[in-house]
């Protein structure tokens, strides 16, 4: 009997000093709920991140598809307007070299003109100084 009071005393003695047992089922408990919660938060989580994925493959994929579309179509038209105004300016580009060359030879032709005139004048000039230096030449040599 001594023997089970000592072990009384004992058990009782170490439930009062020792929380240790307690202490790990609380503990215990605390990591179930929390994993439990957090477990059913990540799950809530992922079933909200499918229906987004899921909403988004459904509806706004079909729509960027059609944007995109759009978007190439638009391109192809911006490159084609862009290829007939280069057109066009190379055309202008080409009726206005034409129009230069055309003046550049009115330019040139009454450049050459004016210089024939000079050198008709600049002949006759000649002419007749070289006739009244012969008229001179003619009037000494009479001597």
């Amino acid at each position: 009997m001594m023997e089970k009071i000592v072990k009384d005393v004992g058990d009782i003695q170490s439930r009062l000093i020792d929380h240790r047992p307690v202490l790990q089922g609380e503990i215990r408990y605390f990591i179930r709920e929390f994993e439990e919660k957090r477990a059913f938060r990540e799950c809530r989580l992922l079933e909200n991140l499918n229906k987004m994925t899921s909403d988004t493959n459904e509806h706004d994929l079909p729509r960027c598809s059609e944007i995109e579309a759009g978007n190439h179509m638009a391109q192809r038209i911006q490159q084609r307007e862009l290829e007939a105004e280069q057109n066009t300016h190379l055309q202008v580009c080409v009726e206005r070299r034409k129009q230069d060359w055309k003046e550049f030879l009115k330019e040139q032709s009454r450049l050459k003109e004016e210089v024939d005139e000079e050198h008709v004048k600049a002949v006759g000039r000649l002419s007749a100084l070289y006739n009244d230096m012969k008229k001179d030449l003619d009037k000494y040599s009479s001597f």
